[in-house]
């Protein structure tokens, strides 16, 4: 049975995978430090429901906490590490950076040296498509150069591919980084655009919509995106011998084995478009309070998703009504509304 390591196992993302895992007969190591950035308690249902599978066990614990982890690590002797935990949020990132500072860039160093010491099979670690910044070409593509980041949490992001590129090349350790195209689905985050437009919408109370709704988004269901992730899995990166050996449509490093995925749905879907469809299916209109563009935000995203196709024979498919019915029926049971 091979042993998958999920940093933020109690997250949004990191629940998700490790429910696929464990269905797939893995055995998954949660690891998790419960933050309180929101609500603790649906972090706490979401371990308690991976718990009633006697192969996941849950660890509580910061990735700043090098001696923890690397305990754990070396207990544990997982296959495959899935670095998922992070300081989320782009907005959040102006209010407090140093939570970026402390999470992703040495939480993440110190992911990459247990990783380094175990010499284990892959290491997959979360990227965002906040990478692309100022990028204007889309669909966005890995192959494109990603110097221009709009927020913190993007820099420290864009940092972590570099940090891991490194360690690709010095010690062969076979990395994967994913950029995620704006995740949304059941058991999503309280902060995110979805749950507060729900939110809003049931309750009668306004929500707030940037740039006065003219953005669009590359929204990609959960479900279809931790099918990637456990996809690219078993499409661990080789280094190459020549540029040569490197298709046209890889970002495969040429000195490392090291590349970076997108996943996405691959269909950019206008904000307002998104809006209608929740109301839709709450039955009742938004309260709608308009508003100019959020600091550090971008007016569109969209992933172009022909690597991961390429890599794993798979593209997500789910499309954005149906992810909405599935999360308002989610919100419905889980709030009693």
């Amino acid at each position: 049975m091979r042993t998958v390591l999920i940093t933020g196992s109690a997250g949004f993302i990191g629940f998700h995978l490790a429910q696929l895992l464990l269905a797939e007969g893995f055995r998954v190591v949660g690891y998790d430090g419960l933050t309180d950035y929101y609500d603790v308690r649906l972090k706490e249902r979401r371990h308690q429901m991976l718990l009633q599978n006697q192969h996941f066990s849950a660890n509580i614990g910061m990735l700043e906490d090098f001696d923890a982890l690397h305990a754990l690590t070396t207990a544990e002797e997982p296959d495959v590490i899935v670095h998922l935990a992070a300081q989320a949020g782009v907005r959040y990132s102006l209010e407090n950076p140093r939570a970026y500072l402390d999470s992703n860039l040495v939480g993440t160093f110190n992911v990459m040296e247990c990783a380094r010491e175990l010499e284990i099979e892959h290491l997959l670690m979360a990227s965002t498509s906040s990478v692309y910044g100022a990028n204007e070409d889309m669909p966005f593509d890995e192959r494109e150069k990603c110097d221009t980041q709009l927020t913190f949490y993007a820099a420290t992001k864009k940092a972590n591919e570099a940090m891991a590129h490194s360690y690709a090349h010095l010690w062969n350790l076979p990395t994967t980084m994913f950029r995620f195209f704006t995740v949304y689905g059941p058991w999503g985050r309280p902060d995110m655009a979805l749950f507060k437009f729900t939110k809003g919408i049931l309750e009668g109370t306004p929500i707030d919509i940037y740039n006065n709704g003219e953005m669009f988004r590359d929204f990609t269901y959960v479900t279809d995106l931790v099918r990637g992730i456990r996809l690219l899995i078993d499409a661990a990166p080789v280094r190459p011998e020549s540029k040569d050996d490197i298709a046209e449509w890889d970002s495969l490093s040429p000195v490392a084995p090291w590349r970076v995925v997108n996943i996405g749905n691959s269909d950019k879907v206008r904000l307002m478009d998104f809006i209608t469809a929740i109301e839709e299916e709450c039955g009742r209109e938004a309260v709608k309070n308009f508003m100019p563009m959020q600091k550090g935000d971008v007016p569109a995203t969209w992933a172009d998703a022909t690597l991961l196709k390429e890599l794993t024979g798979y593209a997500p498919q789910t499309g954005v009504r149906e992810g909405i019915r599935q999360f308002v029926a989610w919100y419905r049971d889980y709030y009693s509304v």
